[in-house]
């Protein structure tokens, strides 16, 4: 396939205007076949990461079910979110050993179907690729609870994770934890060179959270959103993140946070450091309603899900479109936009050795959106395109 006229997103972080050339399901210097589009008007860039997500389409990863992350990977590849790493919540042991063991059966079904090359199967693969698991509790603050269920909570726990880690066959990414917890920093020392640890829901201050940044933890989940806030006095995990160089999350969904801070956190930590994420819950792509997020109630009206009590329990806004906000509405340079979305997490993650940039030899994973209003008019996964405007005659 050869894609012309398009403005390519290169791994310099700028957008430069040249063909790219895909042979089977890789980027190459030359075309595999005669196929071609004219990307004329579009922008090609790298198919998105999502590290945290919990669920779109009418199904939550906490479901647990290959019907679950079947209808979860067909959405998110829909709208460009060609990679992921589904999140839990802070549930039973029981219930994350099960959510473990079938993301693993999941993933092993996806690698199969690519090492047979089994051409009528990988004809009607349109899912996003699963790369991970993020253990989202239960090891946070009761303080920080944001939608986790209280009833769920532990402090950190080696033989725990071992044991999820083994049920998902390695697939755990990402450990979100409260340092303050006792036992949080012999588990960051003993896991960071294993996993990505994360400090989330947490009460702690800038002390604890600068020992747990030394201990060996380099990540914060949804920045601002279930910590203490940075003050001048009192600059808690954020600034402690902040000064150790930590990537840090951004929910651009127009709800978790005003514009200002979404600004604000790209100058503190560096374009390079923050990653965005959508945090999306199962009415994502869905109209209003009574959902559910990790076995709790959620309404949901507009642009924002809520518990009953009024806590934001998610977002219903997909990666795609988060993304787009950021640009549209939140006056962030689509250059950076793009490094937040697609880059950041794919290096962060340990996979951008097949994922996140159009270079070759990488897997052709390639949206491209149209240069005026920045919504999706093709999503090629795998040198396949899935998606295409030109067939369904509708915008994504």
């Amino acid at each position: 396939m050869k894609i012309i006229n398009a403005s390519v997103y290169t791994e310099e972080s700028r957008f430069v205007e040249k063909d790219i050339f895909i042979k089977g399901e890789y980027f190459a210097d030359q075309a595999g076949d005669t196929d071609m589009i004219d990307a004329g008007g579009c922008y090609g860039i790298p198919g998105l990461t999502d590290i945290h997500f919990h669920g779109c389409a009418g199904y939550d990863f906490c479901d647990g079910t290959q019907e679950a992350l079947h209808a979860i990977a067909e959405y998110e590849a829909s709208v460009g979110v060609t990679t992921m790493i589904p999140a839990t919540m802070t549930l039973s042991y029981e219930e994350l050993l099960k959510i473990c063991r079938q993301a693993s059966v999941y993933r092993n079904r996806q690698e199969r179907t690519e090492d047979e090359k089994n051409e009528a199967m990988f004809q009607t693969m349109k899912e996003a690729i699963i790369c991970g698991i993020n253990l989202e509790g239960p090891f946070v603050s009761g303080e920080k609870l944001g939608a986790q269920n209280p009833k769920y909570l532990r402090e950190p726990d080696q033989s725990m994770f071992d044991r999820l880690q083994e049920e998902g066959a390695g697939l755990i990414k990402l450990v979100d934890l409260a340092p303050e917890l006792p036992g949080a920093m012999e588990f960051i020392r003993e896991n960071k060179d294993k996993t990505v640890i994360s400090l989330a829901h947490t009460a702690a201050d800038y002390d604890t959270a600068t020992e747990a940044f030394s201990a060996g933890a380099n990540h914060v989940t949804h920045l601002f959103n279930a910590m203490n806030p940075f003050g001048h006095r009192q600059p808690g995990v954020i600034g402690a993140a902040a000064d150790a160089g930590a990537y840090a999350e951004l929910i651009c969904d127009g709800v978790h946070i005003h514009p200002s801070a979404v600004r604000g956190a790209l100058k503190l930590f560096g374009e390079d450091k923050v990653i965005f994420i959508s945090d999306s819950m199962m009415a994502t792509g869905l109209s209003d309603g009574d959902y559910y997020l990790g076995g709790q109630p959620v309404k949901v009206v507009g642009r924002k899900a809520f518990l009953e009590d009024g806590t934001i329990a998610g977002s219903v806004t997909n990666l795609m479109e988060c993304m787009r906000r950021a640009v549209l509405e939140m006056q962030v340079p689509l250059e950076t936009a793009v490094k937040c979305a697609a880059v950041n997490p794919a290096k962060h993650m340990g996979i951008y050795d097949k994922y996140g940039s159009i270079s070759n030899g990488k897997v052709a994973n390639l949206v491209l959106l149209d240069k005026e209003t920045l919504k999706v008019k093709h999503v090629i996964l795998k040198g396949k395109v899935i998606f295409s405007v030109e067939k369904t005659g509708c915008f994504l």
